[in-house]
């Protein structure tokens, strides 16, 4: 009975990712081509091309970003902004979000580093992301705290993490990418039995 019950939570493991990809995957495409026969159909009639709907998608992502890059942009998104930044809690939710989005953007290379953060005289080192490389423009008490950086700690199956503000010193620069990071600490870096010795 016991080995059974591992094979299944083994088969369950080796199931739920591709699952749940799946799942959102097949979520997207059947958003995208409903939509997109709600458009076309009225102009095509009856015909109509499966895959249509994805491809009108990715060009208006496409199209979403140039006109994202245009000079004129930063004003136009800041009337389309307008109402999420006024209203009291959907303020907070918006400007989290757009603040964690913002940060993956490919502007923002230059400021993404993955850490690993060591306090003096302890062994436990955790892994975190430099947020902040200046503490200038923050509130009185923090703008005080001279060479100090902001590390923010992805906590497990991303249910939340902490910013700390630590000296520089503490931190370790890790040839790991942001993505890579984040993805390992989703899995709170679960080894995937590939550097199992022999």
């Amino acid at each position: 009975m016991k080995r059974l019950s591992q094979y299944f939570f083994r088969g369950l493991i080796a199931f739920l990712p591709v699952a749940l990809t799946v799942y959102v995957l097949i979520l997207f495409v059947t958003w995208a081509e409903r939509s997109a026969m709600a458009l076309l159909r009225p102009v095509t009639g009856d015909f109509y091309l499966p895959g249509l709907g994805i491809a009108l998608g990715a060009l208006l992502i496409v199209g979403l970003g140039v006109l994202i890059s245009l000079p004129s942009a930063p004003r136009l998104l800041s009337w389309v902004e307008l109402p999420f930044t006024n209203l009291p809690v959907v303020k907070s939710i918006y400007s989290s979000l757009k603040n964690f989005a913002d940060y993956f953007a490919p502007h923002a290379q230059d400021t993404q580093q993955v850490v690993l953060l060591t306090m003096p005289g302890s062994e436990l080192s955790t892994v975190g992301l430099i947020t902040r490389q200046s503490m200038q423009g923050l509130p009185k008490g923090l703008s005080a705290l001279d060479d100090r950086v902001a590390v923010y700690l992805p906590m497990g199956y991303m249910i939340g993490g902490y910013t700390v503000f630590v000296p520089r010193s503490w931190t370790t620069p890790l040839d790991m990418s942001v993505e890579e990071a984040m993805r390992m600490a989703l899995i709170a870096f679960m080894a995937s039995g590939k550097g199992k010795a022999e």
